[in-house]
């Protein structure tokens, strides 16, 4: 269950579970991405749930 991230051209999945990326992203944003991830890591996984329930869906803050 990852989420996606984009930056330019670059590309990137971040399973939820256990923070593992895939795809490449500069060295900043990648860390940017990551430190988002950590602060909203539960918050994702409840949402995540939700949308397996077909329930909808609250929008986290976005990355600044």
């Amino acid at each position: 269950m990852p989420f996606h991230a984009t930056y330019g051209e670059y590309r990137i999945s971040v399973e939820i579970a256990t923070g593992t990326v895939e795809g490449k992203f500069p060295k900043r944003a990648l860390k940017l991405v990551l430190e988002w991830y950590e602060l909203y890591k539960d918050d994702l996984m409840v949402e995540w749930a939700k949308a397996q329930n077909h329930e909808p869906l609250d929008k986290l803050p976005p990355l600044e």
